[in-house]
């Protein structure tokens, strides 16, 4: 029996295939480029184009089909798992997904409107294609509920977090996944107190005690802690206020700014990928890296404050496995701790891999 973990994106719809008994990964793909030009690429590979005018739900159909024809029928699943940006207060724990689950997932997405339509939509399209198969919606948000609540409040009138403006925090799927990764990597038990790092187009860093987040970058949404690709990370309110006055922004040009044209890419002026960065000999090229690297650093004396000290640092997502310098600098800046390299971890991200073990638990407990 096989899971299909699904990730939709605003332009992809990413897959992997896992085996339910062993949570060994078989393969992964992607159908990419929705909206210009689709291709199926499986392991690395591109096996199919499809046309430009491809929609999400016909994009979804050919997955299936090409999963069909490669023997991954309904009657070989055990389930169909979900990458769910956001689980608001009521959703701390992976759930099989009814129509009444639904529903009220879909009274969220305002909670996360640039993410949460299209795995809400991808949900609703999968159940509707393979309605006998058991989706289980896996929320990132989930892994920081153990946060105390002076963590995840915001200096806010009360009736406001009582509304559901408070800090969230998200990443988690792969933040769970590095809790259960490293001790595998190491052959030693999970350190006390570890501070992950996951650094990719989007960034955060978690503080984690015994396992547990107990505080986090990202907060009400992700567009706040860590500088990222292209949106900015923590900003003075002040800031935005003075933009809606002098510049006559209103809330859309304000989130085109915030989450599409600042951060690396407003930095350098140049790219918002890390790597065209690290090659590139223009000043603002440079500068832009090194504020990436000191904005992270200050982040983490927060949450390193938080746990009352570190006993390890684990960088993970795009950034942060394949780009050493930058850990190298952002540890530079952290050598006051006297954080040995051997305290220091790369995990892969792996959050297809959390979400199988998910629908494993989940479809389980159902059927029970």
């Amino acid at each position: 029996m096989f899971i299909i973990s699904l990730n939709a994106g605003s332009s992809s719809f990413k897959f992997a295939v896992i085996k339910a008994d062993s949570l060994s990964v078989v393969m992964r793909g992607q159908i990419a480029g929705i909206g210009t030009q689709p291709r199926l690429i499986i392991n690395g590979v591109s096996l199919n184009t499809y046309p430009a005018d491809t929609s999400f739900r016909e994009a979804q159909a050919l997955l299936w089909e090409w999963l069909d024809d490669n023997g991954y029928t309904a009657d070989r699943l055990l389930g169909i798992g979900h990458r769910i940006v956001h689980g608001g207060t009521k959703f701390i724990a992976p759930i099989v997904v009814t129509d009444k689950v639904q529903d009220e997932l879909d009274a969220l997405r305002a909670l996360a409107p640039l993410h949460l339509p299209f795995g809400l939509g991808a949900l609703k399209v999968t159940r509707a294609l393979r309605p006998n198969l058991p989706s289980v919606a896996c929320f990132d948000t989930a892994f920081h509920a153990t946060q105390p609540d002076v963590a995840t409040r915001l200096p806010l009138p009360h009736e406001y977090q009582d509304s559901g403006y408070r800090r969230y925090g998200f990443h988690g799927l792969n933040y769970e996944h590095v809790v259960r990764a490293l001790p595998q990597i190491t052959g030693q038990a999970l350190p006390k107190r570890l501070l992950v790092a996951h650094l990719g187009s989007g960034a955060s860093m978690c503080a984690i005690v015994d396992g547990k987040s107990i505080a986090t970058s990202m907060g009400f949404s992700t567009a706040d802690g860590l500088v990222m690709s292209t949106r900015t990370g923590s900003i003075d309110p002040g800031v935005l206020i003075a933009l809606m006055r002098d510049k006559n922004m209103g809330s859309d040009d304000l989130e085109e700014l915030l989450y599409r044209q600042s951060g690396l890419l407003g930095l350098s002026g140049l790219s918002s990928d890390m790597q065209v960065l690290l090659s590139s000999e223009m000043p603002n090229a440079k500068m832009a890296v090194d504020y990436y690297c000191y904005a992270a650093a200050r982040y983490a004396g927060s949450l390193i404050v938080a746990m009352q000290g570190v006993d390890a640092v684990a960088f993970t997502g795009g950034i942060g496995e394949n780009a050493a310098v930058i850990r190298q600098k952002i540890m530079a800046h952290l050598a006051w701790l006297n954080i040995q390299s051997s305290q220091v971890f790369v995990v892969p991200a792996d959050e297809e891999l959390s979400i199988a073990r998910h629908v494993v638990n989940a479809v389980g407990s159902h059927q029970r």
